[in-house]
């Protein structure tokens, strides 16, 4: 597992530095593992700009901007947080893409809707592009989060080189719009005369 690691994290840092991009992670149960994996990766200085570990719910609203409505209603644990947390990072630097991972490593946590072994991906690129996925690992929790740390790098990989032809459009995070409430005043038929 190691070797693939490396490997992955090799190829983009590479590829990154011949395109002249840079990168962002934000973490959750890999706690800081695809930066180490970019970091250790020769001139990745030239690449890798920032990474947040954001174990807990609190972390990943202020450090990222994580709403609290997403993490009450989809839990930390989801597709919604996993894009939130990869938009918070793209927003709050200025790298071409970022990349965020949150899930269940275990041998703990885990319940019959969020297993573990069960992370959520998303990555977010400045041009607009995005990529989510989620996976259900099996293995100890060292195996499950290196297993995500190589399906992060993967995935950044694959969005920088363009590989999936149709994919979902990243949007910066807007402020809540206000519901339009229409004021209706029904008035009464005005009185018809009488034949």
């Amino acid at each position: 597992m190691r070797y693939q690691i490396t490997e992955a994290a090799d190829m983009l840092v590479k590829l990154c530095i011949e395109k002249k991009l840079t990168l962002a992670t934000a973490e959750s149960c890999t706690g800081g593992l695809v930066a180490g994996a970019l970091t250790d990766v020769p001139g990745s200085s030239a690449v890798f700009d920032r990474g947040y570990i954001t174990y807990s719910n609190a972390a990943k609203q202020q450090m990222l901007g994580v709403p609290p409505a997403t993490l009450k209603r989809y839990g930390a644990v989801s597709r919604q947080t996993a894009e939130a947390m990869a938009s918070g990072a793209l927003t709050r630097s200025k790298v071409d893409f970022a990349v965020a991972v949150t899930g269940v490593a275990g041998p703990d946590g885990g319940t019959a809707e969020k297993p573990v072994g069960l992370v959520h991906f998303a990555v977010a690129a400045r041009d607009g592009a995005s990529m989510i996925a989620a996976k259900r690992f099996e293995g100890n929790r060292e195996e499950v989060r290196h297993q995500s740390v190589v399906q992060a790098l993967r995935m950044l990989r694959d969005l920088v080189v363009g590989e999936e032809a149709e994919r979902p459009r990243w949007k910066p995070p807007q402020k809540p719009v206000r519901p339009v409430i229409e004021e209706v005043v029904i008035k009464p038929w005005p009185d018809r005369e009488r034949r």
